[in-house]
């Protein structure tokens, strides 16, 4: 497994890490696009579709990211979508865990879908539009998820239950500790605050996400850090509680070691959106 887990990031590194340094934006978003796609047809899959209905929600991502594309929104200040999004993910992600395992079974199936498709959808839009406004700008969302998960684990394992007498979300996803989330925000903040001070000692021609905030004061950058961190969480805990309500283990097999493509991306379904959303909100 271990074998299969490192032979698969390596492989996706080699594609990705290219193309997201390639002086223009457009390798990095076609190859997201791919993932995206792979995304749709494993959501169809989750939701019991079957392979042709999988392969048809994987089509409407596509449909959907290309129309997107087509018409110029990579490139276009969308501030109502992403106000749009930003509260559809706070508010339905809080249902999502205030209804537990159960409630996933209780929505339509349409609503399934069509709720997954816009999720996907919505993340490859932002990082299209992320990437656009420059790599240390999407690097900057990027690596807080990263910090926030790999934090959390390490806190978890050594911090978990030490504190507190109670898991994080136990029916969800029991490995998790309110420990590793605290120090999972502890390592985003650090992380902003350094990345923010390079920035402006080193003038950076492109701003991070942090030194936009900071605009309005550092004050922001804790804030909207702690934000994402914790809509990360949620973001992992809503494709847990869904693999949990449908009874599987990863979302598919398509990436050996890794599971599917919502397992790898499942914090940043919410953050992208979310940090789009607060760039356009916060004067810059």
């Amino acid at each position: 497994m271990l074998k299969q887990r490192i032979i698969t990031a390596l492989v996706l590194l080699a594609i990705l890490l290219p193309a997201l340094f390639y002086p223009a934006p457009e390798p990095f978003v076609g190859v997201v696009l791919v993932l995206i796609v792979a995304g749709g047809w494993g959501w169809g899959r989750m939701n019991g579709l079957g392979q042709p209905g999988a392969f048809a929600l994987a089509g409407v991502c596509l449909l959907m990211c290309g129309l997107s594309w087509w018409a110029g929104w990579l490139v276009q200040p969308l501030p109502i979508l992403w106000v749009v999004a930003g509260m559809a993910w706070v508010l339905g992600g809080a249902a999502l865990l205030r209804a537990g395992v159960s409630g996933w079974s209780a929505i339509p199936a349409a609503v399934r879908c069509v709720g997954g498709v816009l999720a996907l959808w919505l993340a490859w839009l932002a990082v299209g539009q992320a990437r656009f406004m420059g790599v240390n700008f999407l690097l900057s969302v990027l690596a807080l998820v990263w910090a926030a998960d790999i934090a959390a684990y390490f806190a978890g394992r050594a911090f978990g239950l030490k504190f507190t007498s109670r898991k994080l979300a136990a029916a969800i996803s029991p490995g998790k500790s309110w420990e590793g989330v605290w120090g999972g925000m502890v390592a985003v903040v650090v992380m902003a605050l350094v990345w923010q001070a390079i920035d402006a000692s080193t003038g950076a021609a492109v701003p991070s996400f942090f030194s936009r905030m900071a605009g309005a004061g550092v004050w922001l950058v804790v804030v909207s850090a702690v934000f994402l961190a914790a809509m990360s969480v949620v973001g992992d805990l809503v494709e847990s509680l869904i693999k949990r309500s449908v009874g599987v283990k990863d979302s598919s097999g398509l990436l050996p070691g890794h599971g599917g493509v919502l397992d790898r991306v499942d914090a940043l379904l919410p953050t992208l959106p979310l940090a789009m959303m607060l760039v356009n909100l916060v004067p810059q």
